[in-house]
């Protein structure tokens, strides 16, 4: 049953990519045709074609390797300076210019003068390069606000799960009670198991962000409100300075870092709670948020991979992960010991978190990324307004062909980086169980 529901996991994730990939690329052919510019293909996937069936002008079809997708439209690039679109040179980065010339023309047609992609404005080939991107994070936005406002994500409530008998350092990272160790203000002032707090030195509560920032910023005498068994009642806790983990701006805790604050003593309760709108949104922006983060960090996570997939290093929580690294997260999902619509959930957000991460990394200015063309279109309508402002000759289409070498390094240096990836997925791969 385990490796059925493993497979059965792998297979929803391929299906999942191939939907988002398609999705990205339908958001690219939508404007493309939108602005009239030719598009003679619509592939998703790479490698041999597996199916294809041409309708109108466009071929459309699913290839072997579920790892992307592209649309071929006419006239990616201007004409050369001697405008010819194909010419040999024995220089190799020239000649990766004029193959790239090249096949950007390789389909042209009579009457396809006037629906080359170059020709159109600058501002309609930003359109048409960001429409894929923007197609994963309306994707991405969508997934994750249902899962949120309908399901809910693990939420620490006002709710008492324990309470700790005698104060322990949180850098010391144990459980159990030494002799020596004080009594905890929660234990001394008779907090249990199962009271809900509903309100701090008369002052209600109700969540944990709030409470908790009111227990750290407290050392002495404090009244606190409870409901237990459906009664409400005041005990008198004397709360003192301890070493507790760190919090950020965001409320969330900062790993093997500590500060000293009031301390009572206890843990709440975690619960599945659905979000309101405004909640969901500013979950969804700290992804965002922290999505970028990671994208600025991959640089300096490569020590750590290449240590996880050649020696005995850790692969941490945050560690980089590829299309089978998650196909295998995908995997262990479906095995968890918690109820289905849990493991819908999670699959789900995996997903959304997927597509932020295509929209991400295709907005990066760097060709042959998504982001790359988009930069030369926004140069190009900079280097024509400053020619009109100051009555200089129009300088004509920005050649981004030119730019081709860069892009080979570009492209080699990601498939070096995926390679590596790869191998830690394979050898050392992510688990979140």
């Amino acid at each position: 049953m385990t490796l059925l529901l493993t497979l059965l996991g792998i297979a929803l994730f391929a299906v999942g990519l191939l939907l988002s990939i398609a999705w990205h690329e339908l958001g690219h052919l939508s404007t493309a045709k939108l602005f009239g510019i030719r598009v003679p293909q619509y592939m998703v996937g790479f490698g041999p074609t597996l199916w294809s069936r041409k309708k109108g002008e466009t071929e459309y079809g699913i290839k072997a390797i579920p790892a992307g997708g592209y649309i071929r439209m006419i006239g990616m690039f201007p004409p050369g300076d001697d405008g010819r679109i194909e010419a040999r040179s024995t220089s190799p980065f020239r000649g990766m210019i004029e193959d790239a010339r090249s096949a950007a023309y390789e389909e042209l047609q009579p009457g396809d003068e006037t629906r080359l992609f170059y020709t159109r404005k600058p501002w309609k080939r930003v359109i048409v390069m960001f429409a894929g991107p923007f197609m994963n994070l309306i994707l991405a936005v969508a997934i994750f606000l249902g899962v949120s406002m309908t399901f809910g994500y693990a939420t620490q409530t006002t709710e008492v799960a324990g309470v700790q008998k005698c104060v322990i350092e949180q850098s010391e990272k144990r459980d159990t009670c030494a002799k020596g160790d004080p009594v905890s203000p929660a234990h001394a002032a008779g907090l249990r198991t199962g009271d809900k707090i509903v309100a701090f030195d008369g002052k209600p509560v109700d969540d944990w962000a709030t409470l908790s920032e009111r227990i750290r910023d407290t050392i002495g005498p404090a009244d606190l409100t409870v409901v237990r068994d459906g009664q409400e009642l005041t005990l008198h806790p004397t709360l003192i300075k301890n070493l507790v983990v760190q919090k950020d701006a965001d409320g969330e805790v900062v790993a093997d870092k500590y500060v000293a604050a009031g301390y009572l003593g206890f843990a709440a309760k975690t619960e599945i709670l659905p979000l309101s709108f405004g909640q969901s949104v500013d979950r969804m922006g700290d992804m965002i948020e922290n999505g970028v983060e990671s994208i600025v960090a991959l640089p300096t996570k490569i020590p750590d991979l290449w240590n996880a997939a050649f020696s005995d290093g850790e692969r941490k929580a945050d560690s980089p992960v590829g299309v089978v690294g998650a196909a295998r997260i995908s995997g262990e999902v479906m095995n968890l010991d918690i109820p289905t619509q849990n493991i819908i959930a999670t699959f789900l957000t995996l997903l959304a978190g997927f597509n932020l991460s295509l929209f991400l990394f295709n907005m990066l200015p760097l060709l042959p990324l998504d982001g790359g063309h988009i930069a030369g279109a926004l140069w190009e309508s900079v280097r024509r307004n400053v020619a009109k402002l100051f009555r200089r000759p129009d300088p004509g289409p920005f050649d981004v062909a030119k730019l081709m070498p860069v892009a080979y390094v570009v492209a080699g240096v990601f498939i070096c980086f995926t390679l590596l990836v790869l191998v830690a997925d394979i050898v050392n791969p992510v688990k979140i169980s």
